[in-house]
């Protein structure tokens, strides 16, 4: 009794945040050619009739109830979303007044749910990836989520398997094993680089190094205790704002705040900063992508045999020629098999 009361004690403490800020500027010619307007890529059905933002909300409902389910919008999109929402409760909406780069992003719905649970533990997701297959993709979160309980004091990062060499991507060094969590490896880390200039030919053959999914599992402490430590200007702010939560002044402070508000970038001017206080945990056959390029959805929508809703051919052949698409049969097969693994 005293371990199921245990575990739904974790559960009534964990929260999804899911980050859909964006404007999508790298695939704005693309996605206004194929929609004759500009539409972020989070709102964007690029195979099947599904948002990349709809997806991600199904795949935290996995692990948190709705009421425990956070989205931070820009106030710009608030037309798109509505337009996206089904019958079902798609928990609450936070919308910025202005982009101010993704540790705005972060800390303001970090600083609804401590109001709420400051002994939380948080899931960020970004909305505008792809992911597969799915289900092997939330067992590793739960694992992550499983590891906080003894890491207490590590922001942990989902790290992808790297395939090539994507410079315009985070890269972790992964360092020495920390221990296990439902029979997967977490790892400290040795260095953390965002977007590098340029990265070593090593870190596609070293499997100690992995790509950055910005998926973070962590306390709400931790990471708070990160944020005042990296830019506190910037938490001065949100801290302002959990003070008139819930008040008639929450609206006019939340507008304030974000007059002057720092311009930080939560990867380049944290993460990177916060080595020692970081793991990493390896999703070994889960295909992951930033589809920040339309070769880059087309090629991997067709490595797992689906065709997608737009152009991507005409626009990206140029980028295509000259590169054999990979068959990935059998590491659909491997996939498909790792799904069966008992992680949870």
């Amino acid at each position: 009794m005293g371990s199921t009361t245990s575990h739904s004690t974790r559960l009534e403490s964990l929260w999804s945040i899911i980050l859909s800020g964006g404007d999508g500027e790298r695939m704005r010619p693309y996605i206004e050619r194929w929609k004759g307007r500009h539409i972020p890529k989070q709102y964007c059905a690029f195979v099947g009739t599904r948002s990349m933002l709809e997806h991600t909300w199904d795949r935290a409902d996995f692990l948190t109830a709705p009421h425990h389910k956070i989205t931070v919008l820009a106030r710009s999109h608030e037309s798109l979303v509505r337009s996206s929402l089904d019958s079902q409760a798609p928990g609450r909406f936070i919308f910025q007044p202005a982009n101010r780069n993704t540790a705005a992003g972060i800390f303001l719905p970090l600083t609804y749910v401590r109001r709420l649970n400051p002994e939380a533990t948080v899931i960020l997701y970004p909305s505008d990836h792809f992911i597969y297959p799915e289900q092997l993709f939330i067992r590793y979160v739960r694992a992550a989520v499983r590891a906080t309980e003894h890491w207490t004091d590590r922001i942990i990062l989902l790290g992808a398997t790297p395939t090539s060499l994507e410079l315009d991507y985070g890269w972790i060094e992964q360092r020495r094993r920390l221990g296990w969590s439902s029979a997967v490896p977490l790892w400290s880390v040795a260095s953390f680089r965002e977007k590098p200039v340029s990265c070593p030919i090593s870190a596609i053959s070293d499997s100690g190094w992995v790509w950055n999914t910005m998926v973070v599992i962590a306390k709400l402490k931790t990471l708070w205790n990160r944020g005042w430590e990296c830019f506190p200007v910037l938490m001065e702010r949100f801290s302002a704002l959990a003070e008139v939560l819930g008040t008639q002044r929450e609206r006019p402070i939340l507008e304030a705040i974000y007059d002057d508000m720092p311009d930080k970038n939560f990867s380049a001017d944290l993460l990177e900063h916060a080595e020692d206080h970081l793991a990493v945990m390896e999703m070994e056959h889960v295909l992951w992508g930033d589809w920040g390029r339309p070769e880059r959805i087309e090629k991997m929508l067709t490595d797992i045999g689906k065709s997608p809703n737009f152009f991507t051919t005409s626009l990206a052949q140029a980028h295509l020629n000259g590169h054999a698409r990979k068959d990935v049969t059998e590491d659909q097969q491997q996939a498909e098999e790792m799904t069966k693994l008992p992680l949870s």
